[in-house]
C-alpha cells in the first residue's frame, strides 16, 4: 500500500509498504479521509518522535478485515477510529484526567512503524485494546467520512469548552480561528455564552460567521485586549481560550481575563518556558489551565453532535479548504505547515472520493 512515511525532521516521502497484518481482537480499517492536525505538523517539524512513523489520527474509512473474536464489526462497517483510548479505572481515569492514563498514552493505531496513527495510509490496524475500549465508532450512512473525521478533534475541543463551566451570562475570547479555535468558539456559543473571536485573516472570520459567530476582532488591525475591555465594561472576558500553537500570545490571552476570570491553554502541546505575571493569578485570581486531548465519557455527546450536525448547523465539511490524494500529501503538509488566509482543514484522502458516503 502506499503511506506517508516520516524519515525525519521535515522529512516526509510517500512511499509502498506493506499492508498491516492484523491479529485476534484487531480491525483492518480502509482509509477514506484523514484531516492534518497540528499535532501531526509538530512532531514532524520538531522532531519529538524518533523515524520512521506514519502519523494521522483525524481519520475515517471502511472495515476491511476483522480480527478472531470481533463480534461488533464486519467488513464494510463504515467507522472512524480513535488512536488512544483510557482505561477506565487507573488513578488519573478515576480522578477524570484520562488523558494521562497509562493506557491511553499508548498509540493503539498503526499503518507500520512504531504506532502513531497512521492515517496518511491507504490502511491502519486498529489493536485490540482500541477496539474492546470503544476506540472504534460506527458512521451512520448519511454521514459522509468527513463530517466523521471530525469526531475526535471535536471530542477534544468540547473537553476542554466544559472544563470552562460556562455560564449564559459569560463572555468567551477565543484566539486564533483555525479549524480548531472555530471549533472551540462554535461549542462555547452552544452554551449561550456571547463568544468573541478574534484572528488575523478576515477570510476566516467569514468562515466563523457560518456557525454565527459575528464578533470577530480582526488581530491585525484592532488591539484585541483593548476590544475585549470595551465588549464588557472594562472588565476582560469571563474566559479566554487560547487555540494558537507557540507562547508568545500567553500574556494577551492573560490580559484578557478580567479578574476572576480564567484562561485556558489548548494549543501549548510542546515543552518550554513562557513568562507570566504571577500577580495576575494571586491578586487578580486569574485561573491558567490546560485541556489536552480526548474524553470518552463525553463519546455519546460528541457523536451525537457531529453525526446530527452535518445536516442541522454543525456542518465541519465547511471547514475543509484542501483536499489531497495520498501521492499529494507532502505538497498537502506543507501548505498546512504555511497557513494562509484560503487555508483551514486540509485533508489528505487515501481512497477516491475520500468524502463521500
Amino acid at each position: 500500500m502506499r503511506a506517508v512515511v516520516y524519515r525525519g525532521i521535515n522529512d516526509m516521502r510517500v512511499e509502498t509498504v506493506p499492508v498491516p497484518r492484523i491479529g485476534r481482537g484487531e480491525l483492518l480499517i480502509r482509509i477514506a479521509t484523514c484531516g492534518i492536525c497540528g499535532t501531526d505538523l509538530k512532531k514532524i517539524h520538531m522532531g519529538s518522535h524518533s523515524a520512521p512513523r506514519i502519523f494521522g489520527h483525524e481519520m475515517a474509512g471502511t472495515v476491511a478485515e476483522v480480527g478472531e473474536g470481533v463480534t461488533n464489526f464486519a467488513v464494510g462497517d463504515r467507522v472512524m477510529t480513535f488512536h488512544h483510548v483510557p482505561c477506565g479505572e487507573c488513578y488519573y481515569c478515576r480522578k477524570q484526567t484520562p488523558a494521562q492514563c497509562p493506557l491511553y498514552k499508548k498509540t493503539g493505531v498503526t499503518a507500520g512503524f512504531e504506532p502513531s496513527g497512521g492515517g496518511f495510509a491507504e490502511y491502519v490496524r486498529v489493536m485490540d485494546f482500541v477496539v474492546a475500549n470503544r476506540g472504534v465508532v460506527r458512521i451512520p450512512d448519511e454521514v459522509p467520512f468527513e463530517q466523521a473525521a471530525f469526531v475526535e478533534p471535536v471530542n477534544t475541543v468540547l473537553k476542554g469548552v466544559k472544563m470552562l463551566n460556562l455560564a449564559a451570562d459569560d463572555t468567551v475570547l477565543v484566539i486564533g480561528q483555525g479549524p480548531i479555535g472555530l471549533m472551540h468558539a462554535a461549542l462555547a456559543r452552544r452554551t449561550g455564552a456571547r463568544v468573541l473571536t478574534s484572528d488575523l485573516f478576515p477570510e476566516r472570520h467569514a468562515i466563523a460567521a457560518r456557525f454565527g459567530l459575528t464578533n470577530a476582532i480582526h488581530a491585525g488591525k484592532q488591539n484585541v485586549v483593548e476590544r475585549v475591555l470595551t465588549e464588557t465594561e472594562g472588565r476582560g472576558a469571563d474566559a479566554v481560550i487560547l487555540a494558537v500553537g507557540g507562547n508568545g500570545l500567553i500574556r494577551t490571552a492573560m490580559d484578557a481575563a478580567r479578574p476572576g476570570g480564567k484562561v485556558m491553554l489548548f494549543a501549548q502541546t510542546q515543552h518550554g518556558e513562557a513568562t507570566i505575571d504571577p500577580a495576575a493569578v494571586c491578586v487578580d485570581e486569574k485561573t491558567l489551565l490546560g485541556s489536552y486531548s480526548s474524553s470518552f465519557p463525553i463519546l455519546d455527546e460528541v457523536t451525537g453532535l457531529v453525526f446530527s450536525g452535518y445536516r442541522n448547523g454543525f456542518d465541519l465539511t465547511q471547514l475543509i479548504s484542501h483536499r489531497f490524494p495520498l501521492e499529494q500529501a507532502v505538497k498537502a503538509i506543507e501548505i498546512a505547515s504555511n497557513p494562509q488566509p484560503d487555508s483551514m482543514k486540509i485533508m489528505i484522502e487515501p481512497a477516491p472520493g475520500g468524502g463521500a458516503h
